[in-house]
C-alpha cells in the first residue's frame, strides 16, 4: 500500500491502440500490484462510458451512465470491459492505496439516436463567429433515448436544445459546423479563442448554458463518485468547454463529496504557456497538463546535440506553475498515427522520465505506450507495433519511490550536461543523484550531495556506468554518465546489485568500456576534457577540489 510519505505518480493506464476485447479491465486488475510496488499512486482510466461502438476508444461518447451495463451500440461492454470488472479494478486499486481517476468526455456526444429538424447556421471553419449563411432548417441526430439503459439511474434524454452545434445535416448528407439557432443559444464565450471562438470541436456540442444540461452532468459526476469511489477526473477537450463550467463542477463535487481533495486535470492542448497560465487565471481549480514540456522533450529528442538541455525546462508549465502541472512524456494523442502526433524520440525517453519523475515539481504521468508498448494499428500492418520500456521506466519509478526526496541542487551548467542532486527527506534520507548527456560524449558532474555522505560509494541503479563514484570529505563527488544517457546515483548497499537495464548492443558496450576506462585513469583530474564535461558548478557551494 502506498506510504502517505511517498511520492505521488499517475499512470495513464491505456493507449490509442489498446486491443478493443473487453479485457482491459480484467488486465488493469492484474497489474495493480506491480504497478504499486514500483511506486504508482494513481490510475488515469481512459473513458469506461459507452461509446458509438464496441471499438470506441471512448471519445465518442454516447451514454455517460452505461459504462458496459446495457446492451447499446452493438454490445453490453465497453471497448475495455463491463461495469462489473470495472468496479473489480477499482476495489483491486483502492486495495493498493492507488487512486483512481476517470476520464470524463464532457464536451460532446456522439451517434444519437433519433434525427430532429431544427433551424441552425453553418459557420466558417476558421472563424466561427462568421456565420456564411442565412439559418436554415437542418435534420441531425440530436436525439439521445438510450432504449438500452430505459431510464436506469437517469430518465434524461437529450435533444438539440441541449446542444450548441452540430456537424452534419443528416437530409442534405452535407458536413459542416453548425450553429443551432434559438432561445439563449450560441457557442460558449469563456473557450479557447482559436478559430475565434473553439466550443465546437466535434459531433453534437453540449451546451452548458441549458440549466438542465448542468444538473444532469452534476448528477452524473456525484453518481461516479459515490458509485465507483473515484478519486478524480481528467477532463478531455478543456479548451473547448466553457471554463466558468468546469470551475463550477469541481466546486460542486468537493462540496457534496465533501472532499477537498478531489483531483482534476484538464487536456488544454497549447503549446504556448501563456495559454496555459490565462486558463488557470479563469479556472484555479484544475491541474493541466504541461504541453509545452512535451513538445520541449519532442524538439530535445530530434535535435540531439544541437538542443541545449539547459533550457529544457524553459517555457514549460512545470517551470512557471508547478503546483498545477501535470508532466508526461507522450501519450494516446501524441503517439504515431494520431492526430497530435509528436511522440518523442526512443533515445531520449529515459531522460525525459528521469526529468518528470525525479525533480521536485510537478506532478509526472507516465504513458501506458511508453510502459507497456503501443499495439500494431492492425494485423495487416504489424511494423506499427511499438515496443515498451517497461524495465527502464520501471527502475525509474522505483529511484522516484525510494530515492528523490527533499532539498535540489540543479547542475543546469552545460549545454549537452545537466545533473541535480536530491538531498532526502526525514522520511527518505539516503538522496539521489542525477546525471544525463545529450551529445555523443560522455559527460559527468561534480556535485555535493552533502556532507553527512564522505566517505560513502555511490553507483548508478540503471546499472549503466560500472564504476563506481567516491564521495569526498566535503561531500563532493565524480557523478559520469554515458554519451546520449542518464544515471541514476544512490548509496551502494550490501548485497544490492542494480542489474543493468536494457542491455546496450555489443558496440555500445565496447564504447562504454573505452569511456570508464578513460574516466578511471582521469578519476582525480580536476581540469576539464573535451569530452562534453560540464565547466563549473552551477550552485552556491564552492568545489574544494578546484
Amino acid at each position: 500500500m502506498a506510504h502517505k510519505h511517498e511520492n505521488d505518480t499517475m499512470f495513464q493506464f491505456f493507449e490509442w491502440y489498446t486491443p478493443a476485447d473487453h479485457q482491459h479491465w480484467i488486465r488493469l486488475k492484474e497489474q495493480v500490484s506491480f504497478l504499486s510496488n514500483i511506486g504508482l499512486t494513481a490510475i488515469w482510466v481512459p473513458p469506461p462510458t459507452k461509446g458509438g461502438s464496441p471499438r470506441d476508444v471512448g471519445y465518442g461518447a454516447y451514454d455517460l451512465w452505461d459504462m458496459g451495463e446495457f446492451n447499446q451500440k452493438g454490445g453490453v461492454p465497453t471497448k475495455y470491459g463491463t461495469k462489473d470488472e470495472l468496479k473489480e479494478a477499482i476495489e483491486e486499486c483502492k486495495k493498493h492505496g492507488i487512486k483512481v481517476y476517470f476520464d470524463a468526455v464532457l464536451n460532446h456526444k456522439a451517434r444519437g439516436d433519433e434525427t430532429e429538424v431544427f433551424k441552425a447556421v453553418a459557420v466558417a471553419d476558421d472563424d466561427r463567429n462568421v456565420e456564411i449563411e442565412e439559418a436554415h432548417d437542418i435534420t441531425a441526430y440530436t436525439k439521445f433515448t438510450f432504449p438500452g439503459r430505459i431510464g436506469k439511474y437517469s430518465d434524461f434524454q437529450w435533444n438539440h436544445t441541449h446542444f450548441s452545434g452540430t456537424d452534419w445535416d443528416a437530409k442534405e448528407k452535407r458536413s459542416a459546423v453548425f450553429k443551432i439557432e434559438g432561445e439563449n443559444k450560441g457557442f460558449a464565450d469563456d473557450v479557447d479563442r482559436e478559430n475565434g471562438n473553439y466550443d465546437y470541436l466535434m459531433f453534437c456540442d453540449i451546451d452548458y448554458k441549458q440549466s438542465e444540461v448542468v444538473a444532469e452532468t452534476e448528477l452524473w459526476a456525484m453518481w461516479c463518485v459515490n458509485e465507483f469511489g473515484i478519486d478524480g477526473f481528467r477532463i478531455d477537450a478543456l479548451k473547448h468547454i466553457s471554463s466558468g463550467f468546469i470551475a463550477h463542477l469541481f466546486e460542486y463535487i468537493r462540496k457534496e463529496s465533501d472532499s477537498l481533495n478531489f483531483f482534476g486535470v484538464g487536456e488544454y492542448w497549447k503549446k504556448d504557456v501563456n495559454d496555459l497560465e490565462a486558463h488557470l487565471e479563469n479556472n484555479s481549480s484544475i491541474h493541466l497538463f504541461d504541453v509545452p514540456l512535451h513538445y520541449n522533450f519532442a524538439r530535445a529528442g530530434m535535435e540531439g546535440p544541437s538542443f541545449d538541455m539547459r533550457t529544457i525546462f524553459d517555457g514549460s508549465l512545470v517551470q512557471s506553475s508547478p503546483h498545477s502541472a501535470v508532466t508526461f512524456i507522450d501519450n494516446h494523442d501524441t503517439q504515431p498515427y494520431q492526430a497530435l502526433e509528436s511522440f518523442v524520440d526512443p533515445w531520449f525517453k529515459p531522460l525525459a522520465a528521469a526529468l518528470i519523475c525525479l525533480r521536485f515539481d510537478g506532478y509526472p504521468c507516465v504513458f501506458y505506450g511508453d510502459f507497456y508498448g503501443i499495439e500494431a494499428i492492425s494485423a495487416d500492418k504489424p511494423h506499427t507495433a511499438i515496443p515498451g520500456r517497461k524495465e527502464m521506466f520501471s527502475r525509474i519509478l522505483l529511484a522516484r519511490k525510494e530515492f528523490a526526496y527533499g532539498d535540489q541542487n540543479d547542475y543546469f551548467d552545460h549545454p549537452n550536461c545537466i545533473g541535480w542532486v536530491r538531498h532526502g527527506d526525514e522520511h527518505h534520507p539516503k538522496g539521489l543523484a542525477v546525471v544525463m548527456s545529450n551529445s555523443s560524449a560522455k559527460c559527468y558532474k561534480r556535485m555535493n550531495v552533502g556532507k553527512q555522505h564522505a566517505g560513502q560509494v555511490w553507483v548508478d541503479m540503471m546499472g549503466y556506468w560500472k564504476s563506481l563514484a567516491i564521495v569526498n570529505e566535503e561531500g563532493w563527488a565524480k557523478f559520469h554518465c554515458h554519451s546520449g544517457s542518464v544515471s541514476l546515483w544512490v548509496e551502494k548497499e550490501e548485497g544490492k546489485n542494480w542489474t543493468t537495464v536494457e542491455e546496450p548492443s555489443p558496440e555500445d558496450s565496447e564504447r562504454h568500456i573505452r569511456e570508464e576506462d578513460y574516466a578511471r585513469e582521469h578519476a582525480d583530474d580536476t581540469s576539464d576534457d573535451d569530452e562534453g564535461e560540464a565547466r563549473k558548478d552551477s550552485n552556491n557551494d564552492e568545489d574544494p577540489e578546484r
